[in-house]
């Protein structure tokens, strides 16, 4: 793979890459490390005449894959994350409940709410994505909502 190539797709797709990781661990430094080693291991492919949408499919499952390796390593050695000593509040206040809300929900819902809501991928992309069926995409999606919904305090009639 040339410079260029790999340039084009971090242009392209490092923020989904960034955003997906930072997603999955929770952690701005894991985000990045995850970030690096999807881009280094991307550089190692044989991708030159890979098209956008499947760069971009290979980077996003690289993306899950290397969170998944982390979260391995975190079962295995838990580690506090400086966010936590110090109490650091997010910066944008108009949506902190809410994607503090969505920090709070289970791994696998919480993936499939960023890759359908952050990123706009439909549930069937997702799942190929996940390699899990769409149903259950929706099932996470719908489990998702219910959870939030609990978590910020919605009302009774869904709205």
């Amino acid at each position: 793979m040339t410079e260029q190539a790999l340039c084009n797709a971090m242009r392209l797709h490092g923020g989904a890459v960034y955003r997906l990781a930072l997603c999955r661990t929770q952690n701005v430094a894991d985000a990045e490390d995850v970030y690096q080693d999807v881009f280094l291991r991307f550089f190692q492919q044989e991708a030159a005449d890979w098209d956008s949408e499947r760069t971009k499919a290979w980077l996003l499952r690289a993306t899950v894959n290397r969170c998944a390796d982390i979260h391995r390593f975190r079962l295995r050695r838990p580690v506090l994350a400086l966010e936590d000593i110090a109490g650091a509040a997010p910066a944008d206040d108009s949506a902190a409940e809410l994607w503090d809300a969505v920090a709070r929900l289970p791994e696998k819902l919480r993936t499939a709410v960023h890759l359908y809501y952050a990123e706009g991928y439909a549930t069937e992309e997702i799942a190929a994505l996940l390699g899990v069926p769409p149903a259950t995409v929706r099932t996470r999606l719908r489990r998702a909502r219910l959870k939030l919904k609990d978590l910020l305090g919605g009302n009774e009639d869904g709205e």
